[in-house]
């Protein structure tokens, strides 16, 4: 760091502990004070002359300001402890939170340096990084330069700078250019090394758009000389990237690869990583034939581009992912990934281009209306009196007509509404019934297969573990035909009651199988509603007939989880599978299915609701034993 940028970061570091001892001071005296004390000091020449610290520096001097104007009396009210704690969030990438803060910043009028400040910050985050610029936008930032220049503005010099990117970004180098030197003989510290090394780096991205190779050259050593002299890391590191494209005109591709590498790790270390390096990088990987990691790369750009806070990814990170998919000769993807740069290009388009259209129509109704003024203003006087006669007899009539047409509608709208009404209590009627009469099909199908059990259990002649048996299958039968007369019943109450069943079968098949029930931790089955009996035909088909006969200890899965307002149930089994069987088993199997069918139609889909459920053999996934995935409406209690 050499003494200019020493002695300007001293003279700002005493600034503020001046100011802090003496706001300290005076609110001992008086809390009111602090406000007072805040307010006198000049911070929009203090935020300007931030821009002679290296970035890290800038930074750290915000943080510091901030936390100063956080702790004084009423802060709310005060704009620039908006501007810091802004610049706070966007320090750590919290993007809405900082443009709040910025809309909360108040001047006194419209033109002063607090609003011009808070139309400049507004407008630089809402410049998409790396995207087109709209018209509109482009609109808003020479309106706010024009603001600033007729008011003499210390900070003109920031909206030059904002219609330099914007330029820039639109493709329009020889426009870019000139405010990019606009900005740089505007600046108030102009001779500052950071704001040279500032001009130095836009000049090497003007250079190369413009295909210089020397002059990219000459501002890339320039901007890494005066790094290195100022001791700015970031900036060192910018000059990698420059270097990358520098070697990519000399052909020399490995070296481009190596610069890029160098970047994009610095951006790593630092949390500073951006779509831009992502995409640079995988246009050397292109460059190396290392297509894979190219199409990485790209994909990484895009997916940053996409979860940022104000951009629609670049056609340019679109258009190097479709040359890597061709290079690599996956066609059908290049294909695919054409098709969306050229929606997003397409909206672009066509955004601009009905801007213009909204413009040229607009003067051209202006000046329509000027043409018809003179001429109406005349007739006006002497029709005066008569369009307000006319129009009150309009009114009148039009009012006496709404009246009529309201009392019609409102006559037929009740009979509509009495047949609506009707006919919905038909339907619905008719669907509980429904419901009622499957649900009550599948109950005497359980009973049925339960006292089966517990007549197994009696023929073997342990009568202490039949009475065990039928004290635990009259409590699990009592649960049973109370959730039979709900729709719905908890969650919970369903896997207390797969529990029971369970049990019950373990204690008739003993040492023949384990079970597991696995809720997703994102899933809270006391908040969840189901409909009872759901699972219990699938989980008693995997015992009585997966089980059977199997000379290895089965393991019995259930799993609960939701996504996107769907409940996802899957069933697992290592029993033996499917099988071929006897037409009267096979039918016997089969009517768990079937009511589970019904019941999905009269619950869901009769409703428009989504539901359906499959069965998996999974031998013919080289597995064992079969799988049931049920999907239903997530209901919330």
């Amino acid at each position: 760091m050499n003494a200019r940028t020493a002695y300007a970061a001293l003279t700002i570091i005493i600034l503020l502990f001046t100011v802090s001892c003496k706001q300290k001071e005076i609110s001992q005296k008086n809390p009111q004070s602090i406000i007072d004390t805040t307010h006198r000091k000049d911070y929009l020449s203090f935020i300007i002359s931030l821009d002679t610290l290296p970035t890290a520096d800038a930074r750290k001097m915000i943080r510091i300001e901030d936390s100063l104007l956080r702790n004084t009396a009423d802060s709310s009210i005060m704009p620039f402890c908006h501007y810091f704690r802004a610049g706070k969030y966007r320090q750590e990438k919290k993007w809405d939170s900082a443009m709040a803060e910025y809309q909360k910043m108040k001047g006194t009028r419209s033109e002063d340096g607090i609003e011009l400040l808070k139309t400049y910050c507004v407008l630089n985050q809402s410049i998409p990084n790396g995207g087109v610029v709209e018209a509109e936008l482009m609109n808003r930032i020479l309106s706010a330069m024009k603001t600033a220049e007729s008011t003499h503005s210390l900070i003109t010099y920031q909206f030059y700078d904002l219609m330099a990117k914007a330029y820039f970004q639109n493709d329009n180098e020889n426009e870019s250019l000139e405010y990019a030197e606009r900005y740089y003989n505007h600046h108030p510290y102009k001779s500052h090394p950071v704001v040279m090394q500032r001009y130095y780096d836009i000049s090497f991205l003007l250079a190369s758009r413009m295909n210089d190779f020397d002059k990219m050259m000459l501002y890339n050593v320039q901007a890494r000389n005066l790094a290195n002299r100022i001791g700015d890391s970031l900036a060192i590191a910018r000059t990698y990237d420059n270097e990358t494209r520098i070697f990519d005109r000399q052909g020399q591709h490995e070296k481009a690869l190596a610069s890029s590498r160098k970047y994009i790790d610095y951006l790593t270390r630092t949390n500073n990583l951006n779509e831009i390096a992502y995409n640079n990088l995988a246009t050397s990987f292109i460059h190396n034939h290392q297509l894979d990691s190219a199409i990485r790369y790209f994909r990484e750009a895009i997916s940053l581009a996409q979860k940022g806070p104000r951009i629609k990814p670049s056609p340019i990170y679109y258009k190097g992912l479709i040359e890597a998919y061709k290079l690599k000769g996956d066609y059908a993807s290049a294909l695919r990934v054409a098709d969306s740069a050229y929606e997003i290009e397409t909206r672009d388009i066509k955004a601009i281009e009905a801007v213009k259209v909204a413009e040229i129509h607009e003067k051209y109704e202006t000046e329509k209306k000027d043409r018809n003024i003179a001429e109406l203003s005349s007739r006006n006087e002497l029709n005066e009196k008569i369009i307000r006669q006319q129009r009150w007899t309009l009114v009148l009539a039009f009012l006496v007509f709404l009246g009529v047409l309201a009392v019609f509608y409102f006559i037929h709208r009740q009979y509509r509404l009495k047949e609506r009404n009707r006919l919905l209590q038909s339907g619905n009627r008719r669907l509980n019934m429904e419901q009622k009469l499957l649900q009550a099909q599948l109950n005497p199908h359980f009973i049925f297969n339960s006292i089966a059990n517990l007549q197994g259990l009696v023929a073997s002649g342990d009568t202490k573990e039949s009475v065990r048996y039928l004290s635990a299958f009259s409590k699990l039968l009592r649960n049973v035909l109370e959730q039979s007369r709900r729709d719905f019943i908890g969650l919970d109450e369903e896997i207390a009651s797969l529990e029971n069943y369970l049990q019950l079968n373990k204690m008739r098949f003993s040492g023949l199988f384990d079970y597991r029930i696995d809720v997703d931790q994102h899933l809270y089955p006391e908040n969840v509603l189901i409909p009872p009996m759901l699972i219990q035909p699938f989980v008693e088909n995997a015992i009585e007939h997966g089980f059977r006969n199997i000379d290895y200890k089965g393991i019995l899965t259930i799993f609960f989880k939701t996504d996107n307002h769907q409940m996802f149930i899957t069933i697992e089994d290592n029993g033996k599978g499917m099988t071929i069987k006897e037409p009267n088993e096979q039918k016997k199997q089969s009517l768990a299915g079937i009511i589970l069918k019904e019941r999905l139609e009269v619950l869901f889909k009769s409703q428009g609701q989504y539901a359906k459920f499959d069965i998996e053999d999974r031998k013919n996934s080289s597995g064992q034993g079969v799988a049931v995935h049920i999907v239903i409406p997530e209901i919330k209690d």
